[in-house]
């Protein structure tokens, strides 16, 4: 049995993106012997059980850059290189830090995967700094894996890496996402909670590459036959509610566990997805709205794999980057089309069947770890 080591920024139960995507390769894979090392949301390091994995998390001191600063995380990463004796790490990338402690500490004789995830876009002083640590990175790793095919000829830092990238695109947890008992009673009670309107959702981090401005400065121009439904919280959250103080069709519900997001989803009639950046490099909230069959407005992001993911005119629609007069276009006409609308998220659901559910990828997970 070949043993695998990941190293994601965090892990569940911790929220995020590249933390589901850990976890479901870890999820979809039991054949192989898992274990996770980690930074921690606390200052003191945890070892513990996860759904029957080691997870070490390593204690943070503070973050700087949006980077985990934890100097616990190098001497408990020697621990497992020699406890554990991994024949893989699998490294999610961007992780600056945890860079540096990979490339001391890792044996010559351990394949390492590099997951990229996403460019450094924002960071340019942490970049500056931090490119040279890259390239060692790329260098020494034996596979690099895109989640999307748009992505790859958009990032310099993978230009550099002269073999083929494999392509495996992110997956939805299906079990966070399919109807449990009770649902139904509370997806009518969000439906009528906004006046049996139709519910442009959205959630997520309240961050500039999110762009949720654009939606907020569109929602004067949507129909009154709908409303903006804006869950998640972040650094612009007060910002974001200023801007929208005067539209009264804005609503912001904060923060959403599993449960009440799933209902959310299943309650809503659109799925606004305004980023604006590569920052925003794929969309692991927007194919979980595709899954519960909402089609999606976006914008065209050059050099992202967010256009793939959700294709103009076949799961959703796609505006001018950055043009909030545009996505509200794109809004109105599916809120005035009922069979497009349906049709776009019917089309949404299959393709994330098709493609981004932990099946899908199985196979191509398997063949990267015994390549």
């Amino acid at each position: 049995m070949k043993k695998i080591l990941h190293i994601p920024n965090y892990y569940p139960p911790h929220v995020g993106g590249i933390e589901d995507v850990c976890h479901s390769i870890v999820a979809t894979l039991p054949e192989y012997e898992h274990q996770v090392i980690c930074f921690h949301d606390q200052r003191q390091t945890v070892k513990e059980l996860f759904e029957g994995v080691p997870v070490t998390r390593c204690g943070v001191l503070k973050k700087m850059f949006s980077q985990s600063v934890s100097f616990s995380f190098y001497n408990e990463l020697k621990k497992i290189f020699r406890s554990f004796e991994p024949d893989i790490v699998h490294f999610h990338t961007p992780n600056p830090l945890s860079s540096v402690y990979l490339l001391l500490l890792l044996h010559r004789k351990t394949k390492l995967i590099v997951h990229w995830h996403s460019d450094i876009i924002e960071q340019d002083f942490l970049y500056m700094f931090y490119s040279p640590i890259e390239n060692l990175l790329l260098k020494r790793a034996d596979k690099v894996v895109a989640t999307s095919p748009t992505y790859i000829p958009g990032s310099k830092p993978l230009q550099s890496w002269n073999k083929e990238i494999v392509v495996i695109p992110n997956t939805v947890n299906e079990s966070k996402l399919q109807k449990q008992e009770g649902d139904e009673k509370t997806i009518a009670g969000i439906k009528q909670l906004y006046g049996g309107k139709k519910i442009i959702f959205t959630f997520g981090r309240h961050v500039p590459y999110k762009g949720l401005k654009y939606l907020i400065e569109a929602a004067p121009l949507i129909s009154d036959e709908a409303v903006v439904v804006i869950a998640g919280k972040g650094p612009l959250s007060n910002q974001l509610k200023e801007l929208a103080q005067n539209y009264h069709s804005v609503h912001f519900i904060g923060f959403l566990d599993d449960d009440s997001l799933r209902c959310y989803l299943y309650a809503s009639d659109i799925f606004a997805f305004p980023s604006v950046t590569r920052n925003e490099a794929f969309g692991i909230a927007m194919i979980e709205a595709m899954y519960c069959g909402l089609p999606v407005v976006t914008f065209t992001i050059p050099g992202s794999g967010v256009n793939w993911v959700c294709l103009d005119e076949k799961t959703g629609i796609e505006s001018e980057n950055g043009n909030s007069a545009a996505l509200a276009g794109a809004i109105n006409k599916m809120v005035n089309d009922n069979t497009l609308r349906k049709h776009l998220g019917i089309n949404a659901h299959r393709r994330v069947k098709d493609l981004f559910i932990s099946k899908a990828i199985r196979e191509s997970l398997i063949a990267l770890y015994n390549d």
